[in-house]
């Protein structure tokens, strides 16, 4: 699953590439991380939004609830559920990405493995939201399986949606944009670093 992606454009740059509306106001960083701000593309216009639906559990001593944890990632064959059902049918969207990171290697010595489209400085991953009580508006990724080319890293990505098919994703009936959720069969870039995959202070 995908906790990190770069998002290195504008937030005008975004709104250009979706011909949409910018928000002025918004302000993200370049990489993006579960519970912070990212871009997101709705019909409205380009504004941030918190990266994960909060989930609230509660503790198994207190019986109190939890700091909210952040749900990044919406596995397409869970879109039917409670969870997600209304997020899908009424409120899908796109993530504007340069790239996203994959963990890689031994427990403990793991490094980022970034994956992007040749040619491309943006692309759209197909995403939900919705409004929350906890942080305001929140997104999601969908993801799919994983393709060819990152098979010995993991087996999810995220449903990367291809510019003919951005209005469908977003228009469409809850059907239509299901049959966007595949995965993708271009080829990938893969920038395989030494950065330590968690960043110690």
């Amino acid at each position: 699953m995908c906790n990190l992606y770069r998002m290195e454009q504008s937030v005008a740059e975004a709104a250009d590439l979706f011909g949409v509306q910018a928000d002025s106001g918004a302000n993200v960083a370049s990489e993006i991380y579960p519970g912070y701000p990212g871009l997101v593309a709705t019909c409205e216009g380009v504004r941030a939004m918190t990266w994960g639906f909060p989930l609230v559990l509660k503790s198994k001593k207190t019986g109190q609830p939890l700091k909210p944890k952040p749900v990044n990632n919406a596995r397409e064959d869970k879109l039917s559920t409670a969870f997600w059902r209304t997020s899908f049918a009424e409120r899908r969207c796109l993530i504007p990405a340069s790239a996203w990171a994959e963990a890689e290697g031994a427990k403990g010595h793991m490094t980022r493995t970034w994956y992007s489209l040749p040619d491309q400085e943006l692309f759209a991953v197909g995403g939900l939201w919705r409004p929350t009580h906890e942080w305001g508006e929140a997104y999601s990724m969908v993801m799919v399986d994983g393709c060819e080319q990152m098979a010995d890293v993991h087996d999810r990505m995220p449903t990367i949606i291809a510019k003919a098919d951005w209005q469908q994703w977003m228009e469409g009936k809850p059907e239509e944009a299901f049959a966007l959720c595949r995965t993708w069969e271009g080829r990938l870039d893969v920038d395989r670093t030494d950065q330590p995959w968690v960043k110690r202070t």
